[in-house]
Order: structure tokens, then sequence, then C-alpha cells
């Protein structure tokens, strides 16, 4: 059996993985999208299954306003004394010589909850993580942010003593254990304690494609004790331009039982326009930032290695003990909205689904519409994350807007200053039409204007459906489900990427979602209802 990567695919960054038993858990960053923190399980790491977020009250995580790419960065899981450790860190500022942000502590006896009301931990720097050490004492680790502009901003690696009786940080022992090395934006530790050795790990260069991973140890937990692997970095790509995998680092380390090695990572597969050279610009990774899994072994002198050389591989070895999981063939998914609470592959911005944003069941998801799809504060989108890098998504809205102000319809979605969509809304002239815009870096485009296409009268419902094809999609319509109309304007797929993004903003964590809107900036609330959604992913 083969661990095929990327194991998760789609936007699941920043990979924390452990096993307790024989089950192995991954959780995965989620910004300012809701529930708080992606959750999968596997007994094999080739298969796995979606779990229910930990985060998803908002006495756990409150993130209304957030920047986008703020919220949740890094969470740390850990399984110690009969208990699953969560360690999560909710970030208010993204840009700018500050990142004011907030680490939280969370526990459950069961990964599936319910979990304990947050523990405030500290602010120091973000990416933290639990150490709990054989001795009984536990420490977090974590970056530490310095914002004097006469200073590098990632001020190396910090450990401080936690307190189990009062559940707290001792401020007084922290100290910083390692500084990175030249290639700067030292961040995403873990701590590891194997054969008489502390291990840490460490990404460093930026969450681009000069990311690596390194690793460093120490007999001890001094300040600045830890001696760098030779031959480093652990993980990169950087080297390998052609690879189909891209950016890795950031990532944690588990055994299996039969002590076999595997650490898991972010990683992303760009690709490049038929125009363009595949080294420069490297590539546009609308998949967002997943997760991978490479085989580590153990070189004569105790250093980790991973297995076909640092650039990793995309077919690897499954463990030996490994027992076979059930789990879906690929992410597509039907919801004719029948249950009454959202399917766990549906997220929300910054906020839970309550009545605010509307109501689901008996057969429809009602969406109240709410500020524009550029608001940080009260948006009511539904989305999932694109999967595949070919699928199609459909959907059947009605909605009966009185107002251009008043729009519903069918969204893909970077960020709120990155996305598009097809919807209903009311023109002056022609009374209830489609349009299809898109946002650019804020720069928001009507297609259609004038041309927009008037919807038939008596007409209750509108079929939308989008096609994705890695470099490109577009976006058809219905009056009766069966006879589709493309709108003829084709949109460039990677402006929904991280890489493009970047360009401009440093919110660039996440990764493309499909999903359902609606919008009424001039607060009359009208409601649009879907009456199903499905999506459907095709080969590559």
């Amino acid at each position: 059996m083969k661990i095929q990567n990327p194991v998760l695919p789609g936007f699941n960054a920043d990979p924390s993985m452990i096993r307790v038993g024989d089950t192995y858990y991954i959780a995965n960053s989620t910004f300012e999208w809701f529930p708080g923190v992606r959750l999968h399980e596997s007994k094999d790491l080739v298969h796995w299954n979606l779990l229910p977020s930990p985060l998803a009250t908002t006495t756990l995580l409150d993130m209304k306003g957030n920047p986008a790419s703020g919220g949740i960065w890094a969470p740390d899981l850990s399984y110690a004394d009969g208990k699953f450790w969560l360690i999560y860190t909710d970030v208010k500022i993204t840009d700018g010589p500050f990142k004011d942000m907030t680490n939280y502590l969370t526990t459950a006896t069961d990964i599936r909850g319910p979990w304990t009301d947050p523990i405030k931990i500290n602010g120091v720097g973000f990416d933290a993580s639990l150490f709990h050490d054989e001795n009984g004492r536990k420490y977090l680790v974590q970056q530490t942010w310095d914002h004097r502009e006469y200073h590098h901003p990632f001020n190396g690696i910090t450990l401080t003593e936690f307190d189990l009786d009062t559940m707290q940080l001792k401020p007084e022992t922290a100290r910083n254990i390692f500084n990175g090395d030249d290639v700067k934006l030292v961040e995403g530790p873990h701590l590891y304690q194997i054969n008489g050795y502390y291990y840490l790990f460490a990404a460093e260069g930026g969450t681009v494609f000069t990311h690596q991973e390194v690793v460093a140890r120490s007999k001890t937990l001094d300040e600045l004790s830890f001696e760098e692997e030779p031959d480093g970095p652990f993980i990169t790509n950087i080297d390998t331009p052609d690879f189909y995998l891209q950016k890795q680092g950031h990532g944690a380390l588990t055994s299996t039982p039969s002590g076999e090695w595997y650490y898991a990572s972010l990683v992303a597969r760009p690709w490049n326009h038929a125009t363009e050279s595949s080294h420069d610009p490297r590539g546009w990774s609308t998949l967002g930032r997943e997760t991978s899994i490479q085989k580590v072994e153990w070189d004569d002198a105790g250093w980790p290695r991973v297995v076909g050389g640092h650039g990793g591989q995309v077919m690897v070895e499954a463990p030996k003990d490994a027992i076979l999981t059930d789990a879906p063939k690929d992410h597509s998914q039907h919801d004719t909205f029948d249950q009454s609470t959202l399917d766990l592959n549906w997220n929300t911005l910054r906020q839970p689904f309550t009545a605010k944003l509307g109501t689901v069941g008996n057969g429809a998801l009602k969406l109240v519409g709410q500020q524009s799809l550029s608001s940080t504060f009260d948006v009511s989108l539904v989305a999932r994350r694109w999967q595949a890098f070919n699928f199609d998504a459909e959907t059947k809205v009605k909605f009966d807007p009185f107002s251009y102000q008043q729009m519903a319809g069918l969204v893909n979605f970077y960020n709120d200053k990155h996305y598009s969509w097809i919807f209903i809304t009311n023109d002056e002239q022609k009374g209830r039409v489609i349009e299809v815009a898109q946002n650019d870096n804020n720069h928001y485009t009507s297609f259609l204007k004038d041309q927009a296409i008037a919807i038939p009268a008596g007409t209750e419902f509108v079929w939308f459906k989008v096609k994705v094809r890695k470099e490109s999609y577009t976006y058809q319509y219905s009056f009766d489900g069966q006879n589709w109309e493309t709108v003829p304007v084709e949109l460039d797929a990677a402006i929904l990427s991280d890489d493009y993004v970047l360009q401009t903003s440093g919110g660039f964590f996440t990764g493309a979602f499909v999903g359902l809107a609606a919008v009424d900036y001039a607060g009359y609330e009208a409601v649009a209802t879907f009456d199903h959604f499905d999506y459907q992913e095709l080969p590559d």
C-alpha cells in the first residue's frame, strides 16, 4: 500500500500529526474560516476521514472582523495524561510591524469533543506547540515576534514552562533555544524527545517556494543549546523546481506502533499557464497549501532523513502495521440540505452558521442577505474547499430581489479581495437578471452590464454551474435544469491562488473555495433559497 501525496488535498495547511494507539490524527490551520481547526483521522496514513472541528463556538473562537488569513494559525495537537491538548492562535493583525495575537489552550478526552472553554496562554508569537517532557514537565514552544524595525521580526524559538497547577505559563522561565540559520523566518516549532535527545523541528524561508524544514537537537533545554542537522535542510523543494510537490516544510513527526517514522508537511502543487515558463513564475497554487506525508529514516549519527532525499516523494511506502481505513475515494459532495446542520465540508467566514446567516434542513438552505463579499464582518457565504484541479459545481436558487444591492448565487472565493460569482440581482429596466462579476485585488468588474441576462417572468428557480479546468473556469446558467447556456466570460483561476494574492497582500495562506452566497447590503435581509449543491471532481 502506498501513501499518495498530497494526502489531504486542497487547503489543509500547517499539519500537526500525532498517533494515539493505532490511530493517527492531523490538525490543520483554518485561518478566517469557521469552524476553527480542521481534523482528520486514519489508521493507515493513506486514507483520511474528516472529523468535527473542535472550535465550533464563539466561546472558543471569535473572529468577527479578522483580516483575510488572520484567525487560526498552525494549531498544535498533542496527547498526554489521557486527553487531547490543542494549542491554537487567533491572529488579529496580519500586515505591518505588529502581529497582534492570542494563544489559547483547550482539551478534550475524546477527539470529537466536547472541548473545554479556552485558557488564554500568551501572545508572544504564533505557531505555538505544547511539549510534554518525559520528566512530567510541560513547555510551550513558539515563534517569537519582534516589531522593532531594527530587528528581524522572527526572533527565534522561545521555550516557556507551563504550570499544571495554575494552567498558566511561567514567563520567568522563557528562553530562546534556537535562532535558526541565515535563511531566516524560523517558525512552526515542534519538540520531540528521542533516544536521549531533544529534537526541534522548525520551518524557515517563509511558506512559499523558498520554504524548508530544519532539525536541531540538544541534550538539554538550555538557552541556545540546539545544534542544527548537518547536510540539511531536512525537507525543501527550493532546489527541485520541476517536481510535482512544492513548498514542503512546516510539519510534525510521528512514529508507528512498530517503530517506523513519518513526517507530515504542508505542500503545494502549482501549475503554469501554457504561455508561461515553468520556473518564472514558479506557478499558481489554486488549491492552497495541502498536506503531504513523507517517510523518515535515521542515519548513523542519529539525524532524521527524508526517504528519497530532501525533496520528498509523491508515492511513499505506507506503514507495515497499517490498518486499512475506509474513506471516500475523492471529495465529491452532493448536498440536498435535508439535515438541520451543515455537512462537515461546509465553512463560513469568521462566524458560525446561525439564524443570522440562515437556516438549513427540509431540503433547503436559506441564506439571509447581509454585507458584501468584500466585508470582514457579517457575510452570508457557505463554502467548501476546491480539492481538485478540475471539477463541476452546481446549485439551484430562488431569489426575488427588488434592488441591485441584493444578489445571490454561486461563488468562487479566495478572500474578500479576490473572488467571482454568478448571481441573480435586479436591474432597473429588466427586473430580475443574471450577472457575472469578479473582484480582482479589489477591482470589481461586472462583465455583462447592460447585457445582463433577463430571467423570464414566472421563473421560480435558476440553476447555476461553474466548470473549473485548472487554469480557467466558466459559469453556466439554466432555467429548467436541463438546457444550459455558457456565459461568454472565461476567468483566470490564478487570481484565486496563494501566489497571485501574495503579489499584493500578506494574507495568502488559504486556498480557493466554491460556495453559495446571499448579499443584501441595502439592509433589508432578502432571503435566497438554495435547493441543492453538487460538487463533482473530475480527472486531472
